[in-house]
């Protein structure tokens, strides 16, 4: 099977928080950006205009651990693609965690794990999709 339409860069990463929103403050005030979306009470998007960032409530203590990474998203330019690189994973026998599902704000996405377990989000966005960077 040969390689999907390429990928468009790493411009979503989502952490998980405990204090949800003094981090919303921080990356709002503090460093310029803006709510895309609030998709619940526990979870909001936030962009600068090129990249979706999104904090999540952690849903359990993180303690002094300072790694808080939830997933990072390969953006695509086109909503079929996310199905195209779902099938090539899976057929190359990359673990698929969740298959392909559409999202509330009209994205698409699967998530799949690198070799070392690391959550990857190959997504499809409508903020960000299509905005190939040279």
């Amino acid at each position: 099977m040969s390689r999907p339409a390429p990928l468009n860069g790493i411009r979503h990463i989502a952490l998980q928080v405990q204090d949800l929103e003094a981090c919303e403050r921080f990356y709002v005030d503090f460093l310029g950006m803006r709510i895309l979306r609030r998709a619940h009470a526990d979870l909001v998007y936030l962009t600068l205009g090129n990249d979706n960032f999104s904090l999540s409530r952690a849903k359990e203590p993180t303690g002094g651990d300072p790694q808080r990474l939830d997933h990072f998203g390969f953006v695509v330019d086109q909503r079929e693609d996310v199905d195209a690189w779902h099938d090539y994973l899976a057929a190359a026998g990359v673990h698929i965690t969740r298959g392909p599902h559409d999202h509330a704000d009209g994205g698409r996405s699967f998530y799949c794990l690198d070799p070392d377990g690391n959550s990857v989000q190959p997504l499809f966005h409508p903020s960000v999709s299509g905005q190939r960077l040279v």
